[in-house]
């Protein structure tokens, strides 16, 4: 497998006197390669606490252990770099559910012997992915829609997977919002 282009994050800020400047520039500083799926690289670029979001000159608050989904009313964007079915399919039930485990969400997992994919998973998120490199196919529980670069799919708290069919890598785009089942949504998903 041929590695992905890299790619810099630009975060802006104020100087004292309320002009703008950057505040940083280059890659992003951290990363998670997750251990239970090789390949799998989670490239954290920024996210938020609250809404409306804080604007201030703060540290970089991607500093911290890697978390699935965003705080409470929070926004995270990251991009990830999915590894072919070949390498993904290779990929224990057990490690599987370390997967979720070492993302900081063990419950988002929902893969079982018969899931249509291994690491099928739900938060309850709003989620914009969006495909920068490669082909992915999302995978819900009835159905599957094959996506190229430039795809972008609004996953609303649906169970899913990202499934890559190529023996080239993917990546994607994905921006997370906090969310809340609807009352008729949360009966029956329970």
């Amino acid at each position: 497998m041929q590695a992905l282009p890299a790619f810099k994050r630009v975060v802006t800020g104020h100087d004292a006197q309320g002009q703008a400047l950057v505040a940083s520039c280059g890659p992003t500083p951290h990363n998670f390669p997750l251990k239970a799926v090789p390949g799998t690289l989670f490239y954290e670029v920024w996210n938020s606490t609250g809404s409306p979001a804080l604007l201030d000159n703060a540290g970089d608050p991607t500093a911290k252990p890697l978390q699935l989904s965003p705080a409470a009313l929070g926004s995270l964007i990251r991009v990830v770099d999915i590894p072919p079915d070949s390498v993904q399919n290779q990929v224990s039930a057990e490690d599987a559910a370390a997967c979720f485990a070492e993302i900081g969400e063990s419950h988002a997992g929902t893969g079982k012997a018969d899931s249509k994919h291994k690491l099928m998973h739900r938060t309850e998120t709003l989620d914009y992915g969006i495909v920068t490199e490669g082909e992915v196919w999302l995978v819900l529980d009835g159905e599957e829609v094959h996506l190229r670069r430039g795809d972008i799919v609004v996953q609303r708290g649906t169970n899913h997977a990202w499934s890559n069919r190529t023996e080239q890598m993917a990546r994607m785009v994905f921006i997370l919002l906090d969310g809340r089942y609807a009352e008729e949504l949360r009966e029956v998903l329970a």
